[in-house]
């Protein structure tokens, strides 16, 4: 029991934190809504979770025998998110514009966008790492620790999406959305800086 309670709180606590994942959906709640964003907030849900089982069932192995195969995924997994920065910070400063300019990002593109996610490797093999133990079968642990994450997920990943949906009423204002479109875009580069630099 202690074992599901640790492993419980680990999953909370690194999947309610602020990070890429999070703060793209807060972006996309305020942007496009709740309807508009669900691909976007699925892909999320069911995108990490693959990626900690497949951590679990051998890419940590691959990562510890090539870890420059990491590096590289890990780099351009920042060079893309401080792209991503730089197109919040610059973003219209107006809600209506930036409905009819851009669209949500689809459940493809945000399963994808889990391995370019430094957050999400460190998140994924940190769980694995902590909670499996070598005398039981890996593929069990492998799939319980996915499946919590992917319960803990929902009402996580939803609290930044109707976060950013009870926020737009205020963000009508084009200062407000401007300074908080600076704000978001800094404390995404300062979350991708802190995955590069915070080891």
């Amino acid at each position: 029991m202690e074992y599901y309670l640790s492993l419980l709180l680990f999953c909370v606590s690194s999947s309610i934190t602020p990070g890429p994942n999070n703060l793209m959906m807060l972006m996309s709640g305020i942007n496009f809504g709740v309807k508009r964003s669900l691909p976007h907030y699925f892909g999320i849900l069911f995108g990490f979770s693959a990626m900690v089982f497949l951590v679990g069932m051998g890419l940590a192995g691959v990562f510890a025998k090539f870890p420059v195969l990491h590096q590289v995924i890990k780099y351009i997994g920042a060079i893309y998110m401080l792209y991503l920065a730089y197109q919040i910070i610059r973003s219209s400063s107006s809600l209506k514009e930036v409905k009819s300019a851009r669209r949500p990002l689809s459940f493809f593109k945000a399963v994808l966008f889990q391995w370019v996610n430094p957050k999400a490797w460190v998140m994924g093999i940190g769980a694995v790492s902590a909670f499996t133990v070598i005398n039981l079968p890996m593929v069990s642990q492998v799939i319980i620790i996915s499946l919590i994450y992917f319960l803990v997920g929902v009402p996580c990943i939803a609290f930044w999406l109707i976060g950013g949906v009870a926020v737009r009423r205020y963000l009508n204002n084009t200062r407000h959305l401007q300074i908080f479109n600076v704000t978001m875009g800094i404390l995404l580069i300062a979350s991708i800086l802190l995955m590069l630099f915070g080891e």
